[in-house]
């Protein structure tokens, strides 16, 4: 879908269905865009939390969350949306 590729500034939240146990066919999806700003892993198992965070390619991952974070922390995205970030183009 479009909106799961491009890069909104929101308020918006996709939200797409994927069969139980499909982590690696939801990261291939997650990260079949152009752009990697942020990103939110909702669930109630932590280690499948952090094991998501570490391969999604994005700037930020908040967990549980969402949008939650200290202004003063270095920010920044991957990909196209990785102009500005800390040691990026």
């Amino acid at each position: 879908m479009y909106i799961a590729q491009e890069e909104s500034f929101g308020p918006v939240m996709v939200i797409s269905k994927f069969k139980n146990g499909d982590v690696e066919g939801v990261l291939r999806r997650a990260n079949a865009t152009e752009y990697g700003l942020a990103s939110g892993v909702f669930t109630k198992d932590i280690n499948k939390a952090l094991y998501i965070s570490e391969k999604l390619e994005a700037g930020t991952v908040f967990i549980n969350t969402y949008n939650k974070t200290d202004v003063a922390a270095p920010f920044g995205g991957f990909k196209l949306s990785g102009f500005g970030k800390d040691l990026g183009k």
